[in-house]
């Protein structure tokens, strides 16, 4: 009886101490992992919503870009971070969706070695090539494609990344696989696919909206129901020949699991607070981004247990792992 009120009161107090903790947090800079190189999707895309929650919060958001593995190496480090809010990762499709079924010796499990915060957009994803390709079409690039599959080649951000899973579906579905050339992050994929360097990327939008609108590489068709208003000349997968191509990516936060429900909870409520704000929406449809319908951990949690689901079985077709 004694050793059961002693440990009710060792819980009361337990209890009490994590929600003041909670209380008074941030009370200090909250280092934000993107696991990307910087100028990729998910970097363009946390910062933007970071900036707001930083005035939330009432504590600066410092990005720490750490790159590798498709992502997973900076997911790996956030998931075996301190687990008291002062560390937390943006993650998207590639790291906590395709990453269980690409690399068979994973080191964070995507559901349970996190606590969800919240997504923070949807990103449509579409096709691109350098600007001297020879083809201005969807169908055009698809036969150029076919007719020499070794000729092309395909960049992206990483195995296991969004662009990278993202090509692994387009490819399939028209029977060609080109080469591939991975970087640390679509960010560099995109500025040597403006370069030249490499022939073909597919990618979500956000980073690479400046660089169509400049001219700096051809678009061929945007892989969502309905055009994108920050692109509104590129047309539709099914309105270019490709109905059955239809992918998004998304980016979201997390943190290492065992964060105080407070927290996460205070977390989630400065996403929310900045997907409702007027100049941040702005900001991220301006560059093509989503503001998801549903928000918070349990929004989050069902979308990455459906996206295991949903890419397990295509990158399992494809025969692709990663090292």
């Amino acid at each position: 009886m004694r050793n059961s009120f002693a440990a009710m009161l060792a819980a009361a107090a337990l209890t009490a101490a994590t929600q003041v903790l909670a209380q008074a947090y941030p009370t200090k800079p909250i280092n934000v992992i993107v696991p990307y190189a910087a100028g990729g999707n998910t970097d363009v895309v946390a910062r933007i919503v970071l900036e707001h929650m930083g005035q939330t919060l009432g504590q600066q958001l410092t990005v720490e870009n750490i790159g590798g593995a498709g992502g997973t190496t900076g997911s790996n480090r956030a998931a075996k971070a301190t687990p008291d809010g002062y560390t937390i990762l943006v993650g998207q499709m590639g790291t906590h969706g395709a990453a269980p079924a690409l690399y068979p010796n994973l080191p964070y499990n995507p559901l349970t070695d996190f606590e969800h915060v919240s997504q923070l957009s949807d990103t449509p994803i579409a096709v691109f090539g350098k600007k001297t390709l020879p083809v201005n079409t969807l169908q055009e690039l698809i036969a150029l494609i076919k007719a020499d599959p070794g000729k092309l080649n395909n960049g992206h951000g990483g195995v296991g990344s969004t662009s990278h899973v993202s090509c692994l579906l387009f490819t399939s579905m028209i029977g060609a696989r080109p080469p591939q050339v991975a970087y640390r992050g679509s960010g560099p994929a995109l500025n040597d696919l403006v370069a030249g360097v490499h022939d073909v990327m597919c990618d979500q939008i956000p980073h690479t909206v400046p660089q169509v609108i400049a001219g700096n590489i051809k678009a061929f068709a945007i892989a969502t129901p309905e055009r994108s208003a920050a692109i509104p000349n590129v047309p539709t997968t099914a309105e270019a020949g490709m109905p059955q191509f239809v992918a998004s990516g998304w980016n979201a936060m997390f943190a290492p699991k065992g964060t105080p429900k407070p927290i996460v909870d205070k977390l989630a409520a400065a996403v929310d607070s900045a997907l409702k704000n007027p100049a941040t929406r702005k900001k991220l449809e301006d560059i093509g981004a989503v503001v998801p319908a549903k928000t918070g951990p349990d929004a989050l949690r069902s979308l990455v247990a459906s996206e295991i689901e949903k890419w397990t079985p295509v990158i399992k077709a494809a025969g692709v792992v990663g090292n």
